[in-house]
């Protein structure tokens, strides 16, 4: 006689919702409610559905359910850069809102190339995204891409890097603002002769800050020749190409003291001061941005404006889960505060710590 031989699993077969729900004899509502950790459903129900969904080895399937609610649950990130501290900082200020809101991130990197980013906000839309935060690369030359993206209905919020008067919540500090306290600091030790290294000026942060710099020279009557005002971008080769382009002036007519645009340039002009045989900030002072993670650690420590990343990144994240959720922010920008870190680049001594801004 035949022996009836036992039904074995179909391992191509994807277990569903209805099958946790006969394992567990409730209904698939009340499955897809525990998975999504929903209300209406009691704890010892939600663990009797966890338990038996990681037995049968189910996941929800977030396609369909996306196609379903025409939501994916994911945002999209651009980011210029990544090596430097500020926009880790700013990432992980958007991840606390997000995964506190339900949300997904897909983070990428534009690596400050205009094509790259273009490229990267066309992905993520592929993608469905329900929204895209961007700071801008600083190869941008038109605002174009982003206002497509707004067309096309695709809810954009910039950060840090802004884009203002195309219809996008902005998130940054007062950069013209924090430029003119950095100088203005630089002028109290007694200062006169005093530099810019400048960034882009079509990026916002490069326009802004250059602009508070010149004002705060202004206030005081004190002239900018046009040699101390040196392009250097947002990096480290360009302060020290930078430094070297002012260093290379007779003595007489060299900056006593320099703002640069960030701190990663400012590292760099520090390194091209002391290659000179010249001592910070006896023989020139210098001040940066961003307060980034080896501000403090320098061989002479970096004064700087404190740029809080992490509140820029957490606003500029709950700002677009509001517009998603159809709660839209009062203001198309929003502007937060900034500290001037006191170190010893500028001539201050490390007691005198923060002056608020």
């Amino acid at each position: 006689m035949k022996q009836k031989q036992s039904r074995q699993p179909d391992p191509a077969r994807r277990v569903t919702a209805q099958d946790v729900a006969k394992k567990t004899g409730v209904s698939v509502m009340t499955v897809s409610r525990a998975m999504n950790n929903r209300g209406n459903v009691d704890a010892a129900t939600r663990k009797k559905v966890l338990d038996a969904a990681r037995k049968l080895g189910y996941s929800p399937d977030h396609v369909a359910r996306s196609l379903v609610l025409r939501k994916t649950h994911t945002i999209g990130v651009v980011v210029p850069e990544i090596t430097h501290s500020f926009f880790p900082e700013a990432i992980r200020g958007i991840e606390e809102v997000t995964y506190r809101s339900g949300y997904h991130l897909i983070l990428t990197h534009s690596a400050e190339d205009a094509k790259r980013e273009h490229d990267a906000l066309r992905t993520l839309e592929s993608k469905r995204v329900d929204g895209i935060l961007i700071s801008t690369a600083q190869s941008v030359t038109d605002d174009s891409v982003y206002r497509e993206a707004i067309g096309r209905g695709v809810p954009l919020v910039f950060f840090d890097r802004v884009v203002r008067g195309i219809g996008a919540t902005c998130v940054s500090i007062d950069d013209k603002e924090s430029a003119r306290m950095l100088t203005n600091h630089l002028i109290g030790h007694g200062y006169r002769r005093i530099a810019h290294l400048s960034g882009p000026t079509r990026v916002s942060i490069g326009r802004a800050r250059l602009e508070g710099f010149r004002n705060a020279m202004d206030d005081h009557q004190l002239s900018v020749p046009p040699e101390f005002v040196v392009y250097s971008g947002f990096h480290e080769t360009g302060g020290y190409k930078a430094m070297r382009m002012l260093l290379a002036l007779p003595p007489e007519r060299r900056p006593r003291a320099v703002v640069a645009v960030n701190d990663p340039a400012a590292f760099g002009a520090m390194m091209a001061i002391l290659e000179a045989g010249l001592r910070i900030p006896d023989d020139i002072a210098i001040g940066g941005f961003s307060d980034d993670i080896r501000a403090s650690l320098m061989p002479i420590p970096l004064t700087t404006v404190c740029q809080p990343a992490y509140e820029v990144g957490n606003q500029a994240a709950q700002a677009l889960v509001n517009i998603i959720e159809g709660n839209p922010p009062q203001r198309d920008l929003i502007t937060l505060g900034a500290d001037l870190v006191l170190r010893r680049s500028c001539g201050c001594q490390p007691s005198e710590g923060i002056r608020r801004g």
